[in-house]
């Protein structure tokens, strides 16, 4: 009996996802490639995985059974390739590391003295993004290790770690803006008012907005774009503290708000780290943030 790690990925995708259709889309193929691998995969296996009798297909009993296995050969087989790259003690020449403006930047300084230390004939890039595309990043391999706001669900070839770290998020204004002389706002009345967000949210239904929006792919020019007046937003509380100096801007006492988000730390399990990029990941995973929620 053969088949290929691809296909087993692809068969997790197609379950995560919902449909071979939006599992193409993740995966950056043709839904008849998703389709004649999966079919390709019921053969080798000698059972059905899907039931496709109706619109979308669903699991079957033996599918459910043989997930389990999948999941468990394609994490091993990760680990194998990590403990190989280890034990030939490979170090890159170049690291490409791709971030969000929710990092606290001390915590970015700390990082660069301490991979200088340890790493210094290594070229290290750092990269600014936010939500899917420091995933894009990772899966076209720009970027070997990433750091995001987390969220629910990764593409199965995107590894991923939840990190002992949290960013606060704050809602402001510059002290121009008429919200600002407010004491307490209503999440429903910030919609009345020009919003300032992430356009990596676009494709997210539970992001649509329910007022006008002017959008940028980061904080650090939508914190610009808050300071010229041009609406409200919400910032990680660290960068405003950092950057917004010479023209303070003013948060806003909105209900629930701030608020702390969990960041998770990523990377493609199809290029394994070398000594570089594995100490990275390490420091990381030992580290914590400064609280910063002013």
């Amino acid at each position: 009996m053969r088949y290929s790690l691809e296909a087993l990925s692809t068969f997790v995708e197609a379950v995560s996802c919902g449909s071979f259709s939006a599992a193409a889309r993740r995966l950056r193929k043709s839904q008849s490639a998703v389709s004649t691998s999966i079919a390709n995969l019921e053969v080798d296996l000698g059972i059905s995985l899907f039931d496709r009798s109706s619109r979308e297909p669903v699991l079957t009993e033996e599918g459910k059974k043989v997930l389990s296995y999948v999941h468990a050969i394609l994490s091993a087989s990760e680990r194998l390739e990590e403990v190989a790259v280890s034990l030939a003690g490979e170090t890159e020449a170049r690291l490409t590391f791709v971030l969000s403006d929710t990092l606290h930047p001390d915590l970015l300084e700390d990082i660069m003295v301490q991979f200088d230390s340890q790493f210094p004939h290594t070229e290290l890039e750092v990269l600014i993004g936010e939500d899917v595309d420091v995933i894009d990043l990772l899966q076209k391999e720009r970027a070997q290790i990433g750091l995001i706001e987390s969220r629910e669900h990764y593409p199965t070839d995107i590894g991923s770690t939840r990190l002992p770290m949290q960013a606060w998020m704050g809602i402001y204004v510059s002290a121009s803006h008429p919200l600002s002389a407010e004491k307490t706002i209503q999440r429903e009345q910030l919609h009345s008012w020009r919003e300032l967000r992430l356009n990596t949210y676009i494709d997210n239904r539970e992001m649509i907005a329910r007022g006008p929006v002017w959008s940028a792919p980061n904080y650090l020019l939508l914190l610009s774009m808050a300071v010229q007046g041009f609406g409200w937003c919400s910032l990680p509380c660290a960068l405003v503290e950092e950057f917004a100096t010479e023209k303070p801007l003013v948060q806003l006492d909105v209900p629930g708000w701030p608020k702390a988000i969990s960041i998770d730390l990523l990377w493609n399990k199809k290029s394994p780290s070398g000594a570089a990029g594995n100490w990275l990941k390490h420091h990381l995973q030992h580290i914590n943030a400064p609280n910063s929620r002013t």
